[in-house]
């Protein structure tokens, strides 16, 4: 009998590795986009849907906390259970809550579609770990630095097609526009990924996760709406200070169960600990632009700080960004595989800070706004390219899912911090105008130099990252 003919030597047929990558590439904008689906109908949500503007808040609250919380969790699932199979039921959930929220006709039904969608953030770092499973280490920083970038244009390029269809459709033709994205990328994801030929023992720590979503809930609903409900009231300090105790309870939990749902001493690691809380400010630093510069961009021009353009016009303005982010995706995995990850944090980061600083200093023509936009674009692009790549260094094999999971978790608390904080400046330091509250050019100031005070929290972090073995030379060292 010949080898080919021996069933214990047969290889299983794996598909072309450019499919998956490219498979894996879509199902990360089919989650990002998930994040912009609604902002064009923020201010008419209480119209739609015959709620107050509190309560519609939560259409997009709800996926920021279900993204936080479910994010750690999949990537724990993943590494256990499979890793394909968890992204399969994540983009299950995306066709689910698409189709409850298009077939609803009261703010319930949309909130609870919206929570659904917000699970399949998961699929990012879940694809990232897959990369690193079925790809040789040479392609392994090029394919990472194309999924990381559809973080940033799956959004971008879901602005303004949200708001054409907004502005064009009924509004429910969002959602199943969001159900076909999320089915297509399923038969796509079981037809050409591949199944995990690596994975972790234990089982799942249940307590550990509830524990963990209590935490993150009570900590992002402290940061989210704190500037709403009041700082000083009961319901915002009892979330931040319930989030904060449990937080602390569920940590020490971890360090003494025998299967954790986040092995902390592998968090602890200087390489993962330094990576995940720059994490913090590049998450801050990307949405930063996203709060101020639509803002800025449809500010009627009588205001003085404004440029009068339309919704789709401030969309088209900030798509670019996202675009760079995948057009620059090779470069980054040739600067990774030339200097190494670390650097290549450290210069996107020094970017972003550029791209803030010319924005401070020229911002009186719409095309400014689009140059300083394209280099935050290169930055994010960069940063978070370099970002998985370092903690997949600094890992086991067995432990990507949940470390990446964990990284993502980082950068939502930073986009998160970033919406409340950028909101609550922009609402305050503002003034009346027609009986319409409007934010002053000191208010949109004050948010750029916050965005550059995060970029330098981020490079002087990066410079504390241990130095890593450049791949394919392991001389030399980042």
């Amino acid at each position: 009998m010949r080898d080919d003919e021996n069933p214990r030597r047969r290889r299983t047929r794996h598909p072309p590795r450019f499919l998956t990558v490219g498979v894996l590439a879509f199902a990360g904008l089919c989650s990002s986009f998930m994040f912009t689906l609604v902002v064009p109908l923020q201010a008419e949500l209480p119209m739609l849907l015959d709620a107050s503007r509190e309560d519609t808040s939560w259409v997009v609250t709800i996926t920021l906390l279900v993204a936080a919380v479910a994010t750690p969790i999949s990537g724990r699932l993943g590494d256990m259970y499979g890793k394909r199979r968890v992204v399969a039921v994540l983009l299950v959930l995306l066709v689910a809550g698409s189709l409850i929220a298009a077939l609803a006709s009261s703010i319930t039904g949309v909130i609870i579609g919206r929570a659904l969608q917000g699970g399949v953030t998961g699929v990012i770092p879940l694809g990232i770990a897959i990369m690193r499973d079925v790809l040789p280490p040479r392609r392994l920083g090029t394919a990472v630095a194309l999924m990381s970038a559809t973080m940033g244009v799956g959004g971008a390029i879901g602005m303004p097609v949200a708001a054409y269809l907004a502005l064009h459709t009924d509004w429910h033709t969002l959602f199943w526009l969001a159900a076909a994205l999320g089915a297509v990328g399923l038969v796509l994801v079981l037809l050409f990924v591949p199944e995990d030929i690596l994975r972790s023992s234990g089982r799942l720590d249940v307590l550990g996760a509830i524990g963990l979503a209590v935490a993150l809930t009570g900590l992002l609903l402290f940061v989210s709406r704190g500037a709403e409900w009041g700082w000083g009231s009961t319901a915002t300090l009892i979330c931040g200070i319930g989030g904060l105790v449990v937080l602390l309870g569920w940590g020490v939990y971890q360090l003494r169960v025998r299967d954790p749902l986040l092995d902390l001493r592998v968090a602890a690691r200087p390489a993962v600990l330094f990576t995940n809380i720059a994490a913090v400010g590049m998450g801050f630093a990307l949405f930063s632009s996203n709060v101020a510069f639509p803002q800025l961009l449809e500010l009627p021009v009588e205001t003085g700080s404004g440029f009068g353009l339309d919704m789709l016009g401030a969309a088209l303005i900030v798509m670019p960004a996202g675009l760079v982010m995948m057009v620059i995706s090779p470069l980054s995995g040739w600067l990774e595989r030339t200097i190494g990850p670390r650097p290549l944090f450290t210069g996107g980061a020094s970017f972003i800070m550029l791209a803030y600083v010319l924005v401070l200093l020229w911002s009186s023509e719409v095309w400014h706004i689009f140059v300083a936009n394209l280099l935050i674009g290169v930055g994010i692009g960069f940063t978070f390219a370099a970002m998985p790549l370092i903690i997949m260094r600094a890992v086991p094999a067995d432990e990507t899912g949940a470390s990446n999971g964990l990284n993502a978790l980082f950068r939502s608390v930073g986009t998160s911090s970033a919406s409340a904080v950028l909101g609550g400046v922009l609402a305050t330091m503002s003034i009346e105008i027609d009986g319409v509250a409007v934010p002053t050019r000191a208010a949109f100031d004050l948010c750029f130099w916050l965005a550059i005070a995060a970029g330098i929290v981020a490079v002087v972090l990066s410079l504390f990252i241990p130095r890593q073995p450049i791949e394919g030379h392991p001389s030399i060292r980042d």
